[in-house]
């Protein structure tokens, strides 16, 4: 069984998480410029085996496309261009993920100067996103 690798794609900073082997817990694991993250995922892949590239797809409420929603499939669009071998790539939901990872953050007792840093919460936001995935499929 590979890891499951998680995406929560920004125009300017994508967080990026991982699960353990066994895809039981998710890890925050960077935040990488997005001009930089094709090249990370073709790193990481020669590194780790990878299942799945699970990538959070913003919705508004009403379940329609947000301001992003399009530069997210552009990205997709793009990374099945650049690494046409790549493992199989799934959308989720990312709603009320930036919430979620900064609620954990402050139980966890992170500090206020390292919550404002929105790279922590991008790859934070990355992990929730990938744990809300794994416990879909199971």
């Amino acid at each position: 069984m590979g890891r499951l690798l998680a995406i929560d794609y920004g125009t300017k900073r994508v967080g990026v998480a991982v699960s353990d082997p066994l895809q039981i817990i998710s890890s925050p694991l960077d935040v990488v410029h997005s001009k930089d993250i094709f090249d990370f995922i073709k790193n990481y892949l020669k590194e780790e085996q990878v299942e799945a590239i699970i990538v959070g797809m913003p919705k508004k409420l009403d379940n329609t496309d947000t301001n992003n929603t399009q530069s997210v499939k552009g990205f997709v669009t793009r990374l099945k261009k650049l690494i046409p071998d790549h493992p199989p790539i799934h959308f989720h939901d990312e709603r009320f993920t930036s919430k979620i990872a900064l609620n954990a953050m402050i139980q966890a007792g992170t500090k206020k100067k390292d919550r404002q840093n929105k790279g922590n919460i991008d790859k934070v936001s990355a992990a929730v996103i990938l744990q809300s995935y794994m416990d879909s499929i199971r």
